[in-house]
């Protein structure tokens, strides 16, 4: 089972990256690929579909201490990031593989901290980061 299991998992990566999507979940049989920026994918099944998070292998391109926040509260199994940074490694909880590790995650302008890696920078555990990613998402930024 276990090379079978690493066979699929291998599988969501390649599509994450054939698809240019931002995130493929899988669970079981179950794959799912996502494409909205940011944390919302993430936010929406922690809190519609729980159960397609839980015991699940994700593959993403960018994951900051939010994302990875989100997937540790969603009991994610493991999971592979394009791009991850220091903080979400150190405080995922859950296996991570990736490409490449940096020291925080850059915003869209390119020209700061993500917000929402920034919100998150001083919470010291996932369950911390969870309020204030709900705020953020709420918060004139765009309901979740």
């Amino acid at each position: 089972m276990g090379t079978d299991n690493a066979n699929k998992d291998r599988q969501a990566i390649d599509l994450l990256f054939a698809e240019r999507c931002s995130c493929v979940v899988r669970n079981g049989d179950t794959i799912r690929i996502f494409r909205e920026r940011g944390v919302r994918d993430l936010w929406r099944l922690l809190h519609e579909e729980p159960e397609l998070l839980d015991g699940a292998f994700v593959a993403d391109k960018v994951v900051g201490k939010g994302a990875a926040a989100l997937m540790a509260a969603g009991r994610v199994r493991e999971l592979f990031a394009d791009v991850v940074s220091h903080a979400a490694l150190n405080g995922a909880g859950i296996p991570v593989s990736y490409t490449v590790a940096v020291p925080h995650i850059i915003n869209r302008a390119g020209d700061g901290i993500c917000p929402v890696e920034r919100l998150c920078a001083g919470a010291r555990t996932a369950a911390e980061c969870l309020p204030l990613i709900e705020g953020f998402l709420t918060a004139g930024k765009g309901a979740p």
